[in-house]
């Protein structure tokens, strides 16, 4: 197991297996089939990305550099939050920006989603971690990272 050490964005814990994406996440793009036909995995629909297109999203850990892309990016995290189908949490390696920030905030706030968001993990976060390894996201910013067998 792991630790690395990043700063709350918005507070909470989970438990959650790894979704791993080493380039920029397109929220619009990931989550736009999701939205349109009510996809309660939240599949994700962004051909472009190769780590993560058509891997479920929901009730996963998020593990990626930054968000890319449209300026709807806050407003797709908030309705997707709203229907259920968002990642457990979001772990960012880099600083996030001010859309994903609105997105995950106005989650945590009006819906009874919670979306607990870490950034600045670190590059070797993002090198360290694989799919489906077990995420451990403590409220002080801590994030555990074990093997997919391992119980944190």
């Amino acid at each position: 197991m792991r630790e690395f050490k990043g700063r709350v964005v918005v507070p909470g814990t989970v438990k959650a297996p790894a979704l791993v994406s080493k380039e920029g996440f397109n929220t619009l793009a990931s989550f736009q089939k999701s939205l349109m036909f009510k996809d309660k995995e939240g599949t994700c629909s962004d051909q472009n990305n190769k780590y993560i297109y058509k891997k479920k999203m929901a009730g996963k850990a998020l593990c990626l550099p930054q968000t890319i892309g449209s300026t709807t990016g806050g407003m797709v995290l908030y309705c997707a939050s709203a229907l259920g189908i968002v990642p457990s949490c979001l772990l960012f390696s880099k600083p996030i920006d001010s859309l994903a920030a609105a997105g995950a905030i106005l989650s945590d706030i009006w819906t009874e989603s919670n979306l607990p968001t870490i950034d600045n993990l670190g590059d070797e976060f993002l090198e360290y971690v694989q799919d489906n390894m077990t995420i451990e996201v403590l409220d002080n910013g801590i994030v555990r990272v074990g093997d997919t067998d391992e119980n944190i």
